[in-house]
C-alpha cells in the first residue's frame, strides 16, 4: 500500500510533463480570426477621421463595388510599414476605405502626410466599435468586402509586398 502512495505523485507529474511536451509540439495560430467572414458588415456610421476625406458608413460598402476595408491607426508601426503596399494596391485599381482606431484628427493628418493617403474615405472609430463588431482584433487588418457589404476575406497584420497580388485576387473574386 505504501509503494502506491509513493508512485502516485510521480505518475501525476509524468502525465503533466507528457501533456506539456505534446502541447509544445502542436502548431500554434497566433491570430484571432473573425467569425464575420461570409457575413454582412453590421450597420455603422462614422464621422470623418481626416478633414480631406469623408467619413464612412455601411451604405458606402453597399454600392455594388468590392473594396478593401483597412483598419489602422497613426500610432501603429506596422501600419506605417504597410503604407507602400496600400499605395501599390490603390495604383492597381483597388478602392480602399479606412477606419482609424482610437486616433486624433491631427495624428491622422500627420500620418497621412508622412506615409500617403490611399483611402477614398476614412471613418473615425473612437471606441473600436466597428473594429470589434467585424471581428478585428488589432491593427492593421484588412478586409475584402463585396459590393453588397459582405466580408469575403480577412488579412491579419500588415500587408507585405509579396502579398499584394493575392489581395488583388481576393478583391477581384469579391467583385464577381
Amino acid at each position: 500500500m505504501r509503494s502506491w502512495r509513493f508512485f502516485l505523485p510521480l505518475g501525476v507529474f509524468a502525465a503533466f510533463v507528457g501533456v506539456a511536451a505534446w502541447q509544445l509540439t502542436q502548431t500554434k495560430d497566433e491570430f484571432v480570426h473573425s467569425t464575420m467572414v461570409g457575413k454582412p458588415v453590421p450597420a455603422f456610421s462614422m464621422r470623418a477621421a481626416s478633414p480631406d476625406r469623408p467619413g464612412l458608413a455601411l451604405a458606402d460598402l453597399r454600392d455594388g463595388k468590392a473594396k478593401l476595408l483597412n483598419i489602422w491607426a497613426s500610432w501603429c508601426l506596422p501600419c506605417a510599414a504597410e503604407a507602400p503596399q496600400l499605395a501599390a494596391l490603390q495604383a492597381q485599381g483597388a478602392t480602399i476605405v479606412g477606419v482609424a482606431i482610437r486616433d486624433r484628427p491631427e495624428d491622422v493628418a500627420n500620418f497621412l502626410a508622412r506615409y500617403g493617403n490611399p483611402f477614398t474615405r476614412i471613418g473615425a472609430d473612437d471606441l473600436s466599435e466597428l473594429q470589434l463588431s467585424i471581428g478585428s482584433s488589432g491593427v492593421p487588418e484588412t478586409f475584402v468586402v463585396d459590393g453588397q457589404g459582405v466580408i469575403r476575406y480577412q488579412h491579419i497584420g500588415d500587408i507585405r509586398a509579396d502579398q499584394v497580388p493575392m489581395i488583388l485576387e481576393k478583391l477581384r473574386e469579391a467583385g464577381e
